[in-house]
């Protein structure tokens, strides 16, 4: 089964714009995650980098709360993966960890995301400060941040899946 993946609308308006790369863009690492066992998706294929593809998108699913929910909203939100003791958490699986926790909870913070940006206008300041400077980041600045993220993650995200099943593609 593929994910729905659609392209964005090239004659938009600026916030259709922005969501749609979004969404294509995390739709881009839940295609490159398809068809791949738990296992696959926990193999850490160029070591000695512990770079996966469930930590990948475990580590989407932090930045999703991180700045959706506690920069956005200022909500104290805290990590879902990582801990003080362990910063990298999310990428540092067990044989217990599974696709279906990882992907729910994944999309469980896009959904968050979602609601909390509608809230919003894209020059509307977010309740949450920069942690060095005290300033606001705009709801414009948030989504250009995560296209992004998520952009340079489903690159790494295409090399790993080629190294662990020669896959490749958009």
């Amino acid at each position: 089964m593929t994910s729905e993946r659609s392209e964005p609308a090239v004659n938009a308006d600026e916030r259709t714009m922005l969501e749609g790369w979004l969404d294509y863009h995390r739709s881009t690492l839940a295609r490159k995650c398809e068809g791949l066992t738990d296992e696959q998706l926990r193999t850490a294929s160029v070591p000695p980098s512990k770079l996966s593809l469930m930590g990948l998108v475990r580590h989407m699913a932090e930045v999703e709360r991180g700045w959706f929910r506690s920069v956005l909203m200022d909500e104290d939100a805290g990590p879902l993966y990582y801990s003080e003791a362990d910063r990298d958490g999310e990428f540092h699986l067990t044989g217990a960890d599974t696709w279906q926790e990882a992907y729910g909870t994944w999309q469980g913070e896009i959904g968050v995301a979602r609601d909390n940006a509608a809230r919003f206008a894209l020059d509307d300041p977010s309740r949450g400060r920069d942690s060095h400077s005290a300033d606001p980041y705009s709801l414009r600045w948030i989504y250009t941040h995560m296209i992004e993220e998520y952009a340079r993650h489903n690159g790494h995200a295409d090399l790993i899946r080629e190294r662990i099943d020669g896959v490749t593609g958009d």
